[in-house]
């Protein structure tokens, strides 16, 4: 068998080599390379989701849709119709977007297991073949009044609003005199036409029960999570092997490329699929973030990468993973040696704050005192000039990687078990080009938080050679 060398090297070589390299690099167990080997256990990770468990099951997201349905009948609620697209994945386990194609699912209190659908018709099969009492569809946005044309009925009718559409279809339903629960503040022009169509209903926004059942995960979402991490370390200890053997004769984007082709050929080694809806949703592995030299200098950069590797300038490898919705952000920042001295004060004050916050986020604290701490030690550091931003966000499942509550200096949540946050107190210097954002999922437990990846925030891990 070739070596991992040879698999790494090959990955540069074009298109197709790199596809092939990058299967057989990912069906092979993992070797003990230079990078796996400075992997770091912690006895205080969860139990990740065992292969075969690629998404979490119907059974789960109709457990947590009757949770949400009890807390809104808590508050008088009748039904609760959602419309936001991360809400929609979440209580149903449907995984699609809307778009300009609005999506709403009505999910009556006085029911346990029965989800109604009105939807475009675009993705009907999509949600008759998952969990489904039943789809009322119009057929496209915008919606012309009785065209159909998959029925043979060919009509340029009037515009249709939509919002009266479904509006007219809960009076059908008999939820004229109904409190409809909504995941979303109503516009004026909105309550204007509900008063038109049902005078009699009374509409109350449920936005915050929906957030704050997604802010702590559940045992099943954890082990998910935590499998997703075990991809992400794999996969950065790939993109270090490739920045220590290409070196300076690569360039970030070929970087970025290569991880993410070799991740997913990772995961998918696991998943099972046969192509059908509902099998291998909510996959993703990102490299198109990963940017070497002045581009690492700003957090929210917006030219595209493309930068040959240099020995004295930082490169920052981003990389998204999703596994069935679940995942987050692994980030590492890399040093080409030889460093500028500012660079190496960066990177030190930005390893000690990520520490601190591993050690200052348990429950009972509040994210502001927090973000208290970590900017106090940046501004004692003499890093004042190089803060932009908070040094963290709550992270969401299903794409939303920024959720509610934040570890910001406005944030006065109380932090709980269950919660996750992104780990990210950044500096950036662009007058020198020099940009340390290293991230990380921490997640909350009973006494004490734990970074979910193997990967080290340390110089040995971080400055190379080449």
């Amino acid at each position: 068998m070739a070596s991992r060398r040879a698999f790494v090297r090959s990955m540069g070589a074009g298109l197709a080599a790199s596809a092939s390299a990058a299967r057989a690099l990912a069906a092979a167990a993992p070797s003990q390379s230079d990078s796996v080997k400075l992997l770091v256990d912690n006895p205080h990770h969860p139990t990740p989701a065992p292969v075969g468990v690629d998404r979490l099951p119907l059974a789960w997201y109709q457990r947590e849709s009757a949770r949400l349905r009890a807390a809104a009948a808590a508050r008088g609620v009748t039904a609760v119709l959602l419309e936001q697209d991360p809400n929609l994945v979440y209580f149903t386990g449907c995984f699609r977007g809307s778009g300009e194609r609005t999506t709403w699912a009505l999910l009556p209190t006085n029911e346990r297991d029965t989800l109604y659908w009105y939807s475009p018709a675009i993705d009907r099969d999509l949600i008759t073949s998952w969990w489904c009492t039943e789809n009322d569809y119009y057929f496209c946005y915008p919606h012309g009044e009785g065209g159909f044309p998959n029925r043979g009925e060919v009509v340029a009718g009037a515009r249709v609003d939509l919002w009266a559409w479904v509006l007219g279809r809960l009076a059908a339903r008999g939820m004229g005199r109904a409190v409809i629960g909504v995941d979303r503040e109503l516009t004026p022009s909105q309550l204007r036409t509900a008063q038109r169509v049902l005078p009699e209903a009374r509409f109350v926004e449920i936005g915050d029960l929906c957030l704050a059942q997604q802010i702590i995960k559940t045992p099943e979402e954890i082990a998910l999570l935590q499998r997703a991490y075990r991809y992400f370390d794999l996969v950065h200890c790939f993109a270090r092997d490739f920045i220590l053997e290409h070196g300076t004769s690569t360039t970030d984007y070929a970087v970025g490329q290569a991880l993410a082709q070799y991740g997913i050929e990772l995961m998918m080694r696991d998943v099972r699929r046969d192509g059908t809806p509902h099998s291998a949703v909510g996959m993703e592995v990102t490299g198109h973030y990963v940017r070497a030299g002045v581009a690492t200098a700003y957090p929210h950069p917006n030219q595209f990468f493309h930068t040959p590797l240099r020995r004295g300038e930082p490169v920052y490898v981003n990389c998204d993973i999703l596994l069935g919705g679940f995942g987050g952000e692994c980030y590492r920042n890399y040093v080409l040696e030889p460093s500028p001295p500012h660079h190496d004060r960066m990177w030190q004050v930005v390893a000690e704050t990520v520490q601190m916050m591993v050690e200052e986020i348990k429950p009972g604290v509040a994210c502001s005192d927090v973000a208290v701490k970590i900017h106090r030690h940046q501004v004692k550091s003499g890093m004042q000039e190089y803060i932009y931003h908070r040094p963290g966000h709550g992270q969401g499942t299903n794409f939303v990687g920024h959720q509610a509550p934040f570890i910001a200096l406005g944030d006065h949540t109380v932090i709980e078990a269950g919660m996750t946050f992104s780990v990210e107190p950044g500096l950036y210097d662009a007058a020198r080009g020099i940009g340390v954002n290293p991230s990380d999922r921490l997640l909350v437990l009973k006494d004490r938080s734990v970074l979910l990846s193997r990967v080290p925030f340390s110089r040995e891990w971080s400055y190379l050679k080449v």
